[in-house]
């Protein structure tokens, strides 16, 4: 797994969008970008190992990728969708 948010992005993460429950997490001064430069260097964060392994061979396969992190306000996931069309920042109970 890649841990630093200093590598380059290895995907495309499309149009990112974010829930509500993001967006109160923002106000409340979460640094989402922190987390997308994450998601995209292929630092997946907190996903079991067969997961993360999942998410690094999708990268080249063109599946959807998945990331979680605990931050200080709580869980986050961060979706990308297979096409690269779109990546979706949310809380696991808004999926």
């Amino acid at each position: 797994m890649r841990t630093s948010h200093l590598l380059p992005p290895l995907f495309d993460l499309g149009d990112v969008v974010a829930t509500p429950g993001i967006a109160a997490f923002i106000e409340d001064g979460l640094l989402v970008d922190l987390y997308l430069t994450r998601h995209n260097s292929g630092d997946w964060g907190d996903v079991p190992a067969d997961d993360a392994r999942a998410n690094t061979d999708g990268v080249e396969a063109g599946d959807r990728l998945l990331s979680a992190y605990e931050t200080p306000l709580g869980r986050i996931w961060i979706i990308t969708e297979a096409d690269r069309h779109s990546t979706c920042v949310l809380l696991p109970d808004e999926y």
